[in-house]
């Protein structure tokens, strides 16, 4: 495989975001919640990535090798409100493929992230994982993540 190039999506990244979205729905979402659609990706992905590409609030980077897509990183820039008064970056989605993990890719993605959020002078940056992701919890914990809150589900 060649480099690794981390850059923000462009339109004919679309399909590649699609396609790296639903494989993270599978992985993760889909491992671990019974209520989530896995289909989501497949079903408004194309939308959601052409609406958040261009919305200066909003983060999607690429992993690109080979003329591929093989991993991105979603993220969302909040306001401050009354409630809670900081501009809070929040990574939404992080996904690199199997194949070629282990070559810090996830932790570019992450940096990028980062700077990212401290050019649009962000106070806080957050992430959620699944209680059960060992994995992810540790990879966020390595890269400065602390827990901050549990939620508890249950049924009716």
């Amino acid at each position: 495989m060649t480099e690794i190039e981390i850059r923000p999506a462009r339109p004919e990244d679309i399909p590649g975001l699609v396609e790296s979205s639903a494989a993270l729905f599978t992985e993760d979402a889909g491992q671990r919640d019974p209520t989530m659609n896995t289909n989501w990706p497949h079903e408004h992905g194309t939308e959601r990535f052409t609406e958040t590409t261009t919305d200066p609030n909003h983060l999607v980077l690429v992993a690109i090798a080979d003329n591929q897509v093989i991993g991105h990183l979603t993220a969302v820039l909040e306001s401050p409100t009354t409630k809670r008064p900081v501009r809070i970056a929040t990574l939404a989605s992080l996904y690199v493929r199997p194949a070629v993990r282990g070559a810090g890719t996830a932790a570019n993605l992450v940096e990028t992230f980062r700077t990212w959020a401290r050019e649009n002078q962000a106070d806080l940056l957050a992430v959620t994982a699944y209680a059960t992701n060992d994995q992810a919890i540790r990879f966020y914990q390595k890269h400065g993540f602390t827990p901050a809150t549990l939620t508890l589900e249950t049924t009716p």
